[in-house]
């Protein structure tokens, strides 16, 4: 390979990194012109732009760290190199503040979420019970006939059978729909809290050894 094609291959990889670095700081400027540190919600924002996208900066230092090592392989701690230390420490402590933010917001999610799902079966339980009340079938059956899904000419007993067997399936769709949203809540504490926290951590551990090797 001649002299000239790592030279050339060095600053396609400075500037593909450096594009890339630039990319990362817009998307975190665009969050941060926004001062609203005081609410929960920009808090979690700022934490999840920056766990989302560090890594397209941490591709971009590594080109960066690359090009510098083709430019000259026994040169150290260059004004590039110091460059990538100094970005890299100052992710990996952004990202070490990110930890305890998200961990903090996680609980709030959850709290909210059970809470949301405490309601919802205790909304459950009660049109269970109703299945019991004499005036609630009562008022059923009138709705049913009156909407034509109950015939007038039905007997007493039908009328009743057909409007528990309703109500049974108006639960059945209640206690599926549960169900879902207990899933949905699962889901979403398994995707916060390894693909948020599991990322920041490490991401955190990257940026940190890059930091090291840049001025190593």
């Amino acid at each position: 390979m001649s002299t000239a094609a790592p030279g050339r291959f060095g600053n396609l990889f400075r500037w593909l990194g450096l594009t890339l670095v630039l990319l990362l700081g817009l998307q975190l400027l665009s969050v941060l012109a926004v001062n609203g540190w005081g609410e929960e919600s920009f808090r979690q924002l700022v934490s999840t732009t920056l766990v989302t996208q560090s890594p397209m900066g941490f591709v971009g230092l590594s080109l960066m760290l690359i090009a510098s090592r083709l430019d000259d392989p026994h040169a150290s701690r260059t004004p590039m190199r110091w460059f990538i230390a100094v970005v890299s420490g100052v992710l990996a402590l952004a990202l070490l503040v990110t930890i305890p933010v998200t961990i903090a917001g996680d609980r709030t999610i959850s709290e909210q979420a059970d809470q949301a799902l405490m309601a919802q079966k205790g909304q459950l339980e009660m049109a269970r019970a109703q299945l019991q009340n004499p005036q609630v079938i009562e008022q059923v059956i009138a709705q049913g006939e009156k909407a034509g899904q109950i015939p007038a000419t039905a007997t007493e007993a039908q009328k009743q059978q057909a409007a528990k067997s309703f109500m049974d399936r108006q639960l059945s769709q209640a206690d599926e729909q549960l169900k879902q949203a207990e899933s949905r809540r699962d889901l979403a504490a398994n995707q916060r809290r390894i693909g948020g926290l599991g990322t920041a951590a490490v991401l955190l551990v990257a940026f940190t050894l890059l930091a090291l090797v840049a001025v190593v």
